[in-house]
């Protein structure tokens, strides 16, 4: 046991490589992107420390070239994750015994192996497979992970130090345990961040975790794996595996000892999830906590007296980085008629200038989506638009999947509020704006509001300080980060904690103290110095 009251190292958010032109930086990330992208992989699943590989190979491309082999992982079966539950509940109770500084120490360890020599892998493997560009990746799978691990071990030790009062004659104290059982991370392609953040954040608290990346982030999650290992996390603390998602959700909810569940995805898997979980519930040795962010239909809400260049830039940034597949990417704005020529023209002279291809080029802004699924998806949307009486594509329309599957920045003009690409999650570089006549503002607030039922990111744009504190109160639970004069998206951990409501799930906020608190269990002590002798209180004389 501890004989010291530790002050962990203070965290700060790790600083964000610019990857200028001809740079040092630049030059080394290139490098390893090459020399990784002639490799072939071979990536085995990970139970109780051991790696884990089966007959059934499944092959691994990229988004800009589908027709390149990286390689292959093994996929699993239900009896790999009946394995991996097994690894995790054989290593709980040692794992639960171990001091909290030790636990610190090794994801405090995990996040200075990633902002030193595994930065360039980890990027690497997001550009690879995600189809990220040096910018997209650097702050995703470098700085935002960096910041999960250093930031969470700091709220770990001030949710530990939250103590009750003491009155005289007795200690009053509280401990935060890890559940009881084991947890179960379900972890999207878009962010390498999240990936790592869902099962480290619980496993940090004392947990044990089963952990089902997405198919199409399986070659930047092993690169975590083999972070986490050398940062000496002990087996069956995080088991990773490949196996069919609806069954393993089947298999690890069906469990007596699941107690929690870290999931990013779409809202009807999650929902789906929630009521098995609720058809189980008699079956639960306790109560499984149940913590989700699961997507969003992003505003950007313009008043007549927003600067034009502002929202220009919010817009294209904000829409199309990552091509959109962001959770928190703008995707719907509302724009004053007065402003809509003005916006249209900026927007339209820094649109020519993105380029689009792989993110082996820097100077690419726009990549890949991330496979034949997304790229047919943005593509109905698009010839819809093209054909129908309510809609017009105004910036873009272009699709090309010869090598990779690229859509080009599109923007859509609409007359209908209700349009569908105004309505609906599309997760692609696709922007729906609706132009309203000014003097509908506070009923185009109300449509904002009420267009969407999730209520994930939002941004509004204005001048005038009564029109923001306006939209401020009509949009309060319009988004769960709201944005005043930027874009929707870009929430840094220990800044802006991030998460949502309504369909957008829990609203737990990752990178926060209220996260963490969801993976623990508190016991409320109390120790009395001297005992009483007499069952007799004052009041009976």
């Amino acid at each position: 046991m501890s004989k010291a009251i530790s002050q962990v190292p203070f965290a700060v958010n790790e600083p964000v490589r610019t990857y200028e032109p001809g740079s040092a930086q630049v030059k080394s990330l290139i490098a390893t992107y090459k020399k990784m992208w002639k490799e072939k992989v071979a990536i085995p699943m990970v139970i109780g420390g051991k790696e884990i590989t089966t007959k059934t190979e499944v092959r691994i491309s990229s988004p800009q070239d589908h027709k390149h082999d990286l390689g292959v992982y093994y996929q699993g079966n239900m009896k790999h994750v009946d394995s991996a539950i097994k690894a995790a509940l054989d290593a709980k109770e040692k794992w639960n015994a171990l001091g909290w500084e030790h636990r610190a120490a090794i994801f405090l360890k995990a996040a200075d192996l990633l902002a030193g020599p595994y930065r360039d892998k980890l990027n690497a493997a997001t550009m690879i497979g995600q189809g990220k560009n040096v910018h997209q990746a650097e702050i995703d799978a470098a700085c935002e992970f960096i910041d999960f691990l250093r930031f969470n071990v700091e709220f770990m030790t001030e949710l530990y130090s939250e103590q009750p009062v003491s009155d005289e004659g007795i200690w009053n104290r509280s401990e935060y345990r890890p559940l009881e059982g084991f947890c179960f991370a379900i972890t999207p392609f878009n962010f390498t961040a999240i990936a790592g953040n869902l099962p480290t954040c619980m496993a940090l608290m004392g947990n044990v975790v089963v952990w089902k990346p997405s198919n199409m982030q399986i070659y930047s999650a092993t690169v975590i794996m083999e972070v986490l290992t050398e940062a000496g996390l002990p087996a069956g603390v995080i088991n990773m595996v490949f196996t069919d998602g609806a069954q393993t959700a089947k298999q690890v909810l069906a469990h007596p000892d699941f107690a929690g569940l870290h999931f990013t995805g779409s809202t009807p898997v999650f929902q789906s999830m929630w009521k098995t979980i609720g058809a189980n519930i008699d079956q639960y040795k306790t109560y499984p906590r149940i913590v989700g962010e699961t997507g969003g239909k992003d505003f950007v809400m313009v008043h007549p007296s927003a600067n034009v260049e502002a929202v220009a830039t919010a817009l294209v940034r904000g829409a199309f980085e990552y091509q959109g597949q962001k959770c928190s990417a703008a995707s719907r704005a509302y724009i004053p008629k007065s402003l809509w020529k003005d916006v249209k023209k900026v927007m339209d002279a820094q649109l020519k200038t993105v380029k689009v291809g792989s993110p082996e080029d820097p100077s690419n802004f726009v990549n890949a989506v991330i496979d034949q699924k997304s790229f047919d998806k943005c593509k109905g949307y698009i010839e819809r638009a093209q054909a129908s009486k309510s809609a017009k594509v105004v910036f873009g329309g272009q699709c090309d999947s010869k090598k990779g599957w690229f859509v080009h920045p599109t923007v859509i003009e609409t007359t209908d509020p209700q349009y569908e690409s105004i309505v609906e999650e599309i997760f692609g570089p696709i922007l729906t704006v609706y132009i309203y006549e000014d003097k509908a503002w506070e009923e185009t607030l109300e449509l904002v509001d009420q267009t969407s039922p999730y209520s994930l990111t939002g941004a509004i744009f204005a001048q005038d300080r009564y029109a923001i504190a306006e939209a401020y109160h009509a949009l309060e639970n319009a988004s769960g980060n709201f944005y005043i004069n930027d874009k929707p998206t870009g929430a840094v951990v220990g800044q802006q904690p991030f998460g949502g409501a309504r369909a957008s799930g829990t609203n737990d906020k990752a990178g926060s103290k209220m996260n963490l608190l969801r993976w623990v269990s508190a016991r409320s002590i109390k120790e009395t110095f001297v005992s009483p002798k007499d069952y007799k209180y004052p009041f009976l004389g």
